[in-house]
């Protein structure tokens, strides 16, 4: 299966979005529900380490990223998140555009996200997208050759078929919401 050819080859900025009172109430995440959804992610790889996650919709299968799946977590979420989503795709200009994989992803003070390519063919065709919920200035987000520092309430596509990595050097979490998306009639 092909790469789709839009994708970024680095890292595309895509603008602000207004995180609005969802920031606060992503921040109010009790541990108990992050641990809990981590328990039970299906996205249990060894690059994430320690990196926690709470999945809101998944691919079916890491064959094809046309099917997908809502978590009992998404009906509750839906309404807060889809306007974030839409804000940061808007540069697309899709008039058709799904979102398979949707989730909030929290990473320690001192984690690591070891350096890896998303291999699985369900990954190659959706663009891979961050909005950073909470950060500090000892994140860096490497995507090779270049490190990069991404802002709160800012969107940006990774590429995640290069080879990609995140170290959390500062003292307080990092969270993003993290999702996928593409063009239905593409």
């Amino acid at each position: 299966m092909h790469a789709n050819p839009r994708k970024t080859k680095a890292v595309r900025f895509l603008g602000p979005v207004d995180l609005g009172g969802v920031r606060d109430e992503i921040l109010a995440i009790p541990e108990e529900i992050w641990a809990r959804e981590n328990a039970t992610k299906p996205n249990k790889f060894g690059a994430l380490d320690q990196t926690q996650h709470i999945i809101f919709r998944f691919v079916s299968s890491f064959e094809d990223w046309r099917q997908s799946y809502e978590t009992p977590l998404w009906p509750e979420w839906k309404s807060r998140i889809e306007p974030l989503l839409a804000q940061a795709t808007r540069p697309y200009g899709y008039a058709n555009g799904a979102f398979p994989r949707v989730m909030l992803a929290k990473m320690p003070p001192n984690g690591i996200i070891h350096p890896h390519v998303d291999a699985n063919p369900a990954a190659r065709w959706p663009h891979k997208i961050h909005i950073p919920i909470l950060t500090n200035p000892g994140v860096a987000f490497y995507v090779e050759p270049d490190t990069y520092h991404f802002e709160v309430g800012q969107a940006y596509e990774v590429n995640n078929l290069g080879r990609h990595a995140v170290r959390n050097g500062g003292t307080t979490p990092r969270i993003h919401l993290i999702f996928e998306y593409y063009d239905v009639d593409q």
